[in-house]
């Protein structure tokens, strides 16, 4: 019996869960999974662990090798770039990176996983050199030497958001001088509601990080390696620039064939299929449906194209799956210098651009009991929650602190899932002892904050 071909485009979170979840779920089947890249599988979500030597070895630093798919019967092959679908053929066009030869492998089933392409600013002077991206294995192995490269002393990082802030302290933590700039008005502004990014930017400027936010990035200034980024009323100087300044699907080469949104994300319906018979789309590429705003979002996670992954394997050989795929939370979780916070679900950033109408509530105490001193760990916690102000439904939230407490995150994370209130986080049973937290744990005060009840 002929074996069923399954071809898997991108080898990283998307690709090689599908790849490990379908040798493990069905037989007779043919797995190659194309990687247009030339090392599989780098974890870029790793690179400030690497890059602080926190890590075994670089080469460690991804989501698998090839032989563990190999060895379960699978083909990786990476430099291998697929540039177009044949859908009436059922064939993809592979172009090898060495040889430069193309040819066509047929599929009987095609799973999408192509990611997002990290983007570079268009502005003058972008081509100079010292102009780093921080995504991939080949630029981790440049942004590591510049750590130690006496002649870079200024350090532009253009984005707030994870990676920017990663970036930025790495730096800061290696003895530059590091600014951070960004159009939105505040550090990690599209993450969190606003009491606690207020806690984080001095917690950046106290580690010696110049914001600059609000700015609009004008040009580069240089003639063969980078010198400054200028903006609309300052120049900064900069002998290394990091862009973090966002990414776009990397979709160009499917216009034409498989149905696009207007902003480059494949189009898929409730099944994670898209136009074309028998093809798939997961991961950053694609929008998923949000669980609390109810409609599909941009969510580029590792947990959700994971999530993803399964539930199309779990259905792949189904005409229409018994059931659609459920929809994710999005939650992560982030250290800044000595802080340390989980966020999952909404927040008054992602709200307004779904148009969603919020409320949300800001509550701050001591980890423990007020009898356990400061010096003995009992830390100040702050959480943020955001909620339906007329169903008190749970949105989204997070929390933060010097002691990590972002498993509470999971907690948050959880109740979103499942549509939980307000009223109902409120009165949640968690444990009590004085060594980890309250009589009321900090979640169940923080909702009862929100609901206007006393102070316990």
């Amino acid at each position: 019996m002929e074996k069923t071909k399954v071809v898997i485009v991108g080898a990283s979170h998307g690709g090689h869960e599908s790849a490990i979840e379908i040798l493990d779920k069905y037989e007779n089947v043919d797995v190659t999974i194309f990687e247009a890249g030339d090392f599989v599988s780098f974890m870029s979500c790793g690179m400030q662990l690497f890059l602080e030597d926190q890590v075994t070895a670089q080469d460690d630093v991804r989501n698998f090798r090839p032989e563990d798919i190999t060895q379960k019967g699978g083909h990786v092959l990476n430099n291998h770039e697929v540039t177009a679908i044949n859908a009436d053929k059922k064939e993809v066009s592979v172009k090898d990176a060495i040889s430069g030869e193309t040819t066509q492998v047929a599929y009987d089933k095609l799973i999408l996983s192509s990611g997002v392409t990290p983007t570079t600013l268009p502005v003058p002077g972008h081509e100079l050199k010292n102009v780093y991206l921080m995504r991939g294995y080949d630029w981790a192995s440049k942004i590591k030497a510049a750590l130690t490269n006496e002649q870079i002393q200024n350090v532009a990082v253009i984005g707030a958001g994870y990676i920017g802030i990663e970036a930025a302290e790495v730096f800061a933590k290696a003895g530059k001088h590091v600014t951070l700039l960004d159009m939105i008005d505040r550090p990690l502004g599209n993450y969190l509601n606003q009491e606690l990014t207020d806690l984080i930017a001095p917690e950046l400027t106290g580690h010696g990080i110049e914001l600059a936010m609000g700015a609009a990035i004008q040009k580069f200034e240089g003639t063969d390696t980078v010198t400054g980024v200028t903006t609309k009323s300052t120049t900064y100087p900069a002998d290394l620039v990091i862009s973090a300044a966002g990414v776009r699907p990397n979709t160009g080469w499917l216009q034409d064939t498989v149905n696009l949104t207007d902003r480059g994300f494949i189009d898929v319906d409730e099944y994670l299929q898209t136009n074309l018979p028998d093809v798939y789309a997961i991961g950053d590429a694609i929008l998923p449906l949000s669980i609390p705003a109810g409609q599909k979002m941009p969510i580029a996670l590792a947990t959700t194209a994971r999530r993803e992954a399964q539930y199309v394997v779990d259905h792949l050989f189904e005409t229409t799956p018994a059931v659609p795929f459920k929809g994710v939370i999005g939650a992560s979780a982030l250290s800044v210098f000595d802080y340390h916070f989980a966020a999952a679900g909404l927040n008054t950033f992602t709200a307004d651009k779904a148009n969603i109408t919020v409320s949300t509530s800001y509550y701050q105490d001591s980890l423990r009991p007020n009898y356990v001193p400061e010096r003995a760990g009992n830390t100040d916690v702050y959480v943020s929650l955001t909620f339906d102000p007329l169903t008190h439904q749970l949105l989204g939230g997070a929390v933060l602190s010097k002691y990590d407490i972002t498993a509470q995150g999971n907690v948050i994370a959880l109740a979103v899932a499942h549509k939980l209130t307000v009223e109902d986080l409120a009165t949640a049973d968690f444990f009590f002892q004085p060594g980890f937290d309250r009589q009321w744990s900090i979640l169940n005060l923080a909702a009862q904050h929100a609901l206007g009840r006393a102070r316990f």
